[in-house]
């Protein structure tokens, strides 16, 4: 047998081989990661560049609905033609929207752009995941996946850094431009070397109307909770027909997906337990973390005044402790019996550490809310490798991509959900309080109050995703192969 890398192997491929499909999917990875993140520093130059402020949060709302619409349909696609060549698709769909992008020559050219580089990139990350599930066995999955868990950590912490680089000393079409090399490089790597897994595909038909039913819903969904509370109030009317859009399209969807004789998404995926706790588990968690990456920055800037750089560094520990949780517990997986009481017991602390928050957030240092962020970081990243593997785990071999592109799907969602949430209650007091010059210490102070309520909602949904995995059946992994 080959010598293994990574710690794992297949027995038709080369240790070179498998180093070279990991590092093609990280980057496939990557590519996705970092432009959500690349281009949010970089706002406030497109808009003085190409002459227009109001339409700018499009460029990061095209993306955003076009990624998390086409996911599920990615991964149905991948079990009907094999997910090698739908990750390829996706590359170099990608890959085009990003030369778009660097090309635009209007905000309205570059929105549409985005929408396009969005259609490539919402399939990568569940595709890169359903190909290490094809590439290694069960029990050596979670510490596959916790190795690529620092794709994301290197989007999250580098991402913002390096668009606000292009921007400022060099040009913001550099933010796209980027993707050429690395979108090439990830096409060659896996093109060549993906051709020796064996090819996993299966007789199924695409529901289209059940596609289009679940990409209105997406749609009217993620728009009510971008615009609410930001744009629109939620009481206002383009708010409520969002919503009742989104509640008549979820239904239909629900009715089609239980009447169509071959559903976009098989009951089969959403009747199985572990699949169902597991998907609601992690779409509470990642929403978390998501949501607290996105405010906490008010909180250092406006409470304890912080530089913007300086609040970039200040988010560095809760996304390394992340990283450590995913890659401990993905460890865990391959040498115990008992793979959720690791993630349980750190969820747990990571509820406590939000109550805390909440409680002593007026006299907290700087250090110490770090720490409990990294608390919170531990928790949501010791859940997702664990989750992942049991949801690809039960999920049915001709079914595989179809399930983890749901799951992808749903914590997407959930991200949106919390993040609209959260936003709703830090956005007004984070206004005052950040504006140093005219902020008064009433100004703080409300914002302190507000994010003792983001914090206590946090817990909320912390807790929400404790008690999904602890329902979640801990089935025998160490048995497959």
């Amino acid at each position: 047998m080959n010598k293994p890398a990574f710690g794992f192997s297949r027995a038709d491929l080369s240790r070179g081989e498998i180093l070279t499909i990991m590092v093609g999917l990280g980057l496939a990875m990557l590519l996705s990661a970092l432009d959500q993140t690349i281009v949010a520093t970089a706002l406030p130059t497109i808009g003085q560049d190409l002459g227009d402020f109001a339409h700018l949060p499009w460029i990061v709302t095209a993306y955003l609905i076009a990624a998390t619409t086409v996911t599920p349909l990615y991964g149905k696609l991948a079990d009907i033609h094999g997910v090698r060549v739908m990750l390829l698709i996706g590359i170099f769909t990608f890959v085009l929207g990003s030369i778009f992008c660097a090309l635009s020559p209007s905000l309205t050219a570059l929105i549409v752009a985005r929408a396009v580089q969005g259609m490539g990139g919402g399939g990568l990350i569940a595709l890169a995941q359903t190909i290490i599930a094809d590439l290694v066995s069960v029990r050596e999955r979670g510490r596959a996946l916790s190795y690529l868990s620092i794709v994301f950590a290197g989007a999250s912490v580098g991402g913002p850094i390096l668009g606000g680089l292009f921007a400022e000393y060099l040009h913001w079409s550099l933010i796209f431009w980027i993707n050429l090399p690395l979108g090439l490089a990830a096409f060659f790597m896996t093109y060549f070397k993906l051709g020796r897994l064996p090819l996993r595909r299966h007789p199924h038909r695409v529901d289209l109307l059940g596609a289009a039913l679940l990409v209105i819903a997406s749609i009217a969904s993620l728009l009510a909770l971008s615009w609410g509370g930001v744009r629109y109030p939620w009481s206002s009317a383009p708010i409520l027909a969002l919503l009742a859009a989104a509640l008549a399209g979820w239904t239909v969807f629900a009715w089609r997906n239980k009447t169509a004789e071959e559903p976009l998404i098989p009951l089969a995926v959403l009747a199985d337990d572990v699949i169902r706790n597991a998907i609601l588990s992690g779409g509470f968690g990642l929403g978390t973390f998501v949501a607290l990456t996105m405010f906490m920055p008010i909180y250092f800037e406006g409470a304890l005044r912080l530089s913007a750089d300086e609040s970039g560094l200040a988010l560095i520990p809760l996304t390394v402790a992340t990283v450590t949780g995913a890659a401990i517990s993905g460890r865990l997986l391959s040498r115990v019996r008992h793979y959720k009481a690791a993630p349980l017991a750190a969820l747990a602390a990571a509820f406590v550490s939000l109550l805390a928050a909440r409680q002593f957030v007026a006299d907290l240092p700087l250090a110490a809310l770090d720490a409990l962020l990294a608390i919170v970081g531990l928790g949501v990243g010791a859940m997702l490798p664990v989750t992942t593997v049991c949801v690809q785990s039960a999920a049915p071999g001709h079914d595989l991509g179809t399930a983890t592109a749901v799951m992808q799907f749903s914590r997407q969602l959930g991200a949106a959900l919390i993040v609209a949430v959260m936003g709703a209650i830090v956005i007004g007091a984070g206004h005052g309080a950040l504006v140093a010059q005219a902020a008064t210490d009433a100004d703080v102070e409300a914002l302190r109050e507000t994010f003792r309520a983001a914090f206590l909602v946090g817990a909320f949904f912390i807790a929400l995703c404790f008690f999904f995995l602890a329902r979640m059946e801990e089935r025998n992994l160490h048995g497959e192969g």
